[in-house]
C-alpha cells in the first residue's frame, strides 16, 4: 500500500504524507482494518523466562546443558535465528518455561568484569521471571559473588542460589557459607556428577508464573500500555518525533524517569489509548584500540529494545545502511522483538528514487526480516506519527494473539500434504502435535519423532505457512521442535505421505 495519505493530525490540522507500508499477505486480506477475533484470543501470559547469572568460572553453561538435557553450545534449536544468547524451552511438573544463559558474559578479561557483570544484573531486570544466581563450592566465597549479590539486592524477584560443583553430600557444609550472600534458597547441586537435578527444577516450577491452556484461552485481555522503543544512528530523526510527542497540545500526560539511568520515558494518549515512548540515543561509531568498530550508547539502545513492546528502527533515506544499522536490527531480531523499519527524511529523495528501490534494498540487507513492515515517512514537520503509531499497536496487538491446538494442528497437517518433509536416514520425519505455549512474541512447539530431521528450509517453509495463514504474521515467532516422549502417546496429526 503506498501513495498519499490525508490524517488529522494532533492540533486539528490536516497534512498529507508521502507513506509506504508494506504488508504480508495476510495484512492485505482486511486484517488492518481490523483484528478479527472468532479464533483468536488475546493474552498478556508471555513465556517465563529463567535466566542464569553468576560471575565468570562458576558453570554458568554447564548448568544451562544439565537443565537442557543436552549440549547446546554448537546447535540451537529455535528455528531461523542465531544468537549469542542461549536459550532453551523446559517443561517440568506441566509448566513452560524458557532457560536462558547469558553467553558471552563474563570474560576473563579483569578490566571488563564490572561491565558485563552489569549487563547480567541489568538483562535479570528486564526479562527474567525467576534468576539462577550460580555459586562455586569447590572455590568458596569469592568478593565477586558478593558484589553480584549485593547488586541483585535490589531486584524484586524469585531468586535461587545455585551452589554447583557440590559433587556429593559430604561438600554440603561447604556451600553453607554462601547463606551469608542472603540471595535466594540456596540449593546444593553438580552439572558433572547430575545431583540434585529434579530438585532445582522443582525449585524453579515452583516460581515460574502458570496458567494451564484453558485459562489461557480463557483469558481474552486487550493489550495494555504499550513501550515503543526508536532506536537508529544518530541524525536520523529521533528527536524530531519525540519532540512532536511532547509539543502536541493534549497528547502529554507526564514525563517520567525511565527504568534505566540513561533514558527518558514520554508517556501519552492517542485516540484514547496510552502509549510510553522510550527515548534512546543514536549511536554512532568510534574507534577502538581493541576493535574496528564499538558503538556509542550502545548498552542504553540495548537495553531499551528488550523493553519495548514494538522497536521503530529509524533510516536516514539520504544515506546507505550502515554497520550500526545492522547491529541494531540483529539484536531486535535476537530478542524476538516486533520492529517498523521507518526510512525517514523521505521528502529528501521522493523525486530521485522509487520507494520500491529502497525497500528492496532493505530486503535484501536484511534477508531474515522479511515480515518487517517498512514506512516510508516525510519527517520534515513530525506530524507524521500517528499513522506509525497506529501501527505499531497492530503489532503489539499481534504478538498477544493466542490460537488453539486444534487449529495449529490442522494448519500444520493441511501444509505438510501438501509439501511433506524428504525422507532423513529411510524415515519420514513426522509431527505429531503442536500447540502455542505463551505469546510476546508467539511460541509455538511442534512435537516430532525427530528434531534433527527436519532440515532448516523446511522449517522456514512451516514458519511461512504459520505466517501466512494466523494473524499474527508481521511479528516474530518462535518455533520449537521438540521429541515426543516415549510416554506421550498423542497423534493429532496423523500420518503424512
Amino acid at each position: 500500500m503506498q501513495g498519499k495519505l490525508n490524517y488529522n493530525d494532533f492540533t486539528g490540522n490536516t497534512t498529507q504524507l508521502n507513506l509506504q507500508f508494506e504488508y504480508s499477505d495476510v495484512m492485505k486480506q482486511g486484517i488492518i482494518d481490523g483484528f478479527p477475533v472468532r479464533r483468536y484470543h488475546y493474552s498478556t501470559m508471555a513465556l517465563p523466562q529463567v535466566v542464569i547469572i553468576g560471575r565468570p568460572n562458576v558453570g554458568k553453561s554447564s548448568i544451562f546443558n544439565w537443565l537442557a538435557g543436552r549440549r547446546l553450545a554448537i546447535v540451537d534449536d529455535v528455528a531461523g535465528v542465531t544468537r549469542d544468547r542461549m536459550t532453551h524451552l523446559l517443561r517440568h511438573n506441566d509448566r513452560f518455561f524458557e532457560l536462558v544463559d547469558t553467553g558471552g558474559i563474563g570474560i576473563n578479561d579483569v578490566d571488563d568484569l564490572s561491565d558485563e557483570i552489569e549487563d547480567q544484573i541489568q538483562l535479570a531486570m528486564d526479562s527474567a521471571d525467576v534468576i539462577l544466581f550460580v555459586v562455586d563450592t569447590r572455590e568458596g566465597l569469592l568478593p565477586l559473588d558478593q558484589e553480584v549479590a549485593q547488586r541483585l539486592r535490589y531486584i524484586d524477584k524469585p531468586i535461587i542460589c545455585v551452589a554447583n560443583k557440590t559433587d556429593e553430600s559430604d561438600m554440603d557444609p561447604d556451600a553453607d557459607e554462601f547463606y551469608r550472600l542472603g540471595r535466594g534458597k540456596l540449593v546444593r547441586v553438580s552439572a558433572m556428577q547430575n545431583r540434585n537435578k529434579e530438585l532445582l527444577l522443582d525449585m524453579i516450577a515452583e516460581r515460574v508464573p502458570h496458567l494451564s491452556e484453558e485459562e489461557l484461552m480463557e483469558e481474552d485481555i486487550e493489550p495494555g500500555e504499550m513501550k515503543i522503543a526508536l532506536v537508529g544512528r544518530r541524525n536520523v530523526g529521533k528527536s524530531t518525533f519525540i519532540n512532536t510527542l511532547t509539543e502536541a497540545e493534549r497528547m502529554i500526560v507526564s514525563e517520567v524517569a525511565g527504568t534505566t539511568r540513561d533514558s527518558v520515558d514520554v508517556r501519552f494518549e492517542l485516540d484514547g489509548k496510552s502509549f510510553v515512548a522510550i527515548d534512546t540515543p543514536g549511536l554512532r561509531k568510534r574507534k577502538s584500540v581493541r576493535t574496528d568498530i564499538e558503538f556509542y550508547s550502545t548498552h542504553r539502545a540495548q537495553r531499551s529494545i528488550r523493553r519495548a513492546d514494538v522497536v521503530l528502527m529509524f533510516f536516514d533515506a539520504s544515506q546507505r545502511v550502515s554497520q550500526v544499522d545492522k547491529q541494531l536490527v540483529k539484536y531486535i531480531e535476537e530478542n524476538y522483538k516486533p520492529c517498523i523499519f521507518v526510512v525517514n527524511k523521505w521528502d529528501l529523495m521522493v523525486d530521485h528514487m522509487p520507494t520500491e528501490r529502497w525497500a528492496n534494498y532493505l530486503r535484501d540487507t536484511f534477508q531474515t526480516m522479511w515480515h518487517v513492515p517498512i514506512a516510508f515517512i516525510t519527517g520534515e514537520t513530525g506530524k507524521n506519527m500517528k499513522a506509525l503509531l497506529n501501527h505499531a499497536q497492530m503489532l503489539y496487538k499481534q504478538t498477544q494473539m493466542r490460537v488453539g491446538t486444534g487449529e495449529l494442528n490442522r494448519l500444520i497437517r493441511d501444509a505438510m500434504r501438501r509439501h511433506a518433509p524428504p525422507i532423513f536416514k529411510n524415515r519420514r520425519p513426522k509431527v505429531y502435535y503442536c500447540s502455542q505455549v505463551s505469546t510476546q512474541p508467539p511460541t509455538i512447539v511442534m512435537k516430532v519423532n525427530n528434531p534433527k530431521a527436519f532440515a532448516p528450509d523446511y522449517r522456514r517453509y512451516l514458519l511461512g505457512v504459520l505466517r501466512d495463514q494466523l494473524d499474527f504474521g508481521e511479528v516474530p515467532i518462535k518455533l520449537y521442535l521438540h521429541k515426543r516422549e516415549s510416554t506421550d502417546e498423542r497423534d493429532e496429526i496423523g500420518t503424512i505421505g
